[in-house]
């Protein structure tokens, strides 16, 4: 799918609604720094069969299948990911206040959309708020997998451009003028309920990011903490799928 003429096409995939479902507010995913449509296996699925709603995810430009970001990527890429790219792409899918679905890098991304465009809900997966060591020392540490392991091999496997993702993800976020990212006063914009869901032995955020959420917002929040890492929808996925459907059931959700 291309934004607008001449623009590099993006890879994208939508499924329908259930019958009778075709109202539903659409759940719409975003990615994480290294993600793709792929990537997330069979969770767009599982959500679609839940909940009976729409379900669309893409892969950001140089991600999966989508074609090169149409220039280098700065500290700025969340705000353009959020105010630019993904308003765009709602109009062209004609989905309005959706249910936003953001993992990791793509939670911050939703977070930030939010702020300034309605939403019925937002689901966030190990969101990042402001800047942890530990994320910091995670990401040194994927770097030396990236460039002396076998990282670079499998996430070849998944994009067309492996170095575009991961280059253009790692040099953000260990970029010294990154160290202030914040997303305070964005939260507190946010009306929209949330829920927050994190493993707790996330090596990329803490439980303080959740609780910076918590203490900002001013819309109702839910948390929903798992053992293990940084894919709680993959490593549980049947528990976050259902957590995800009973939280769309319910008045603090979106019905």
């Amino acid at each position: 799918m291309r934004l607008a003429p001449g623009a590099p096409s993006l890879e994208v995939l939508d499924l329908p609604a259930a019958p009778g479902m075709e109202e539903a507010p659409a759940l719409v995913l975003l990615h994480e720094g290294l993600g793709s449509v792929a990537l997330w296996r069979g969770f767009p699925a599982a959500l679609g069969r839940a909940t009976g709603r729409r379900v669309a995810t893409f892969s950001r430009y140089g991600h999966g299948r989508s074609e090169p970001p149409p220039r280098p990527r700065t500290a700025a890429f969340f705000d353009e990911e959020a105010l630019e790219v993904l308003p765009t792409l709602l109009d062209r899918l004609s989905i309005a206040s959706p249910v936003l679905v953001g993992h990791s890098d793509g939670a911050s991304i939703a977070l930030i959309h939010a702020a300034r465009h309605p939403v019925r809900a937002l689901v966030l997966i190990a969101p990042h708020v402001f800047v942890e060591r530990i994320t910091l020392r995670a990401i040194r540490a994927t770097r030396e997998a990236y460039l002396r392991g076998e990282l670079r091999e499998r996430l070849a496997r998944h994009h067309g451009d492996p170095d575009v993702v991961f280059w253009g993800w790692c040099g953000v976020w260990l970029d010294p003028s990154f160290r202030g990212f914040e997303l305070d006063a964005h939260v507190a914009r946010v009306r929209a309920p949330m829920l927050l869901i994190q493993g707790a032995e996330d090596p990329y955020g803490t439980l303080r990011q959740l609780a910076r959420i918590e203490a900002r917002a001013r819309g109702p929040v839910r948390r929903l903490v798992l053992s293990g890492g940084h894919s709680p929808h993959l490593e549980h996925c049947e528990q976050v799928v259902q957590a995800i459907a009973c939280f769309l059931r319910t008045p603090a959700g979106t019905s």
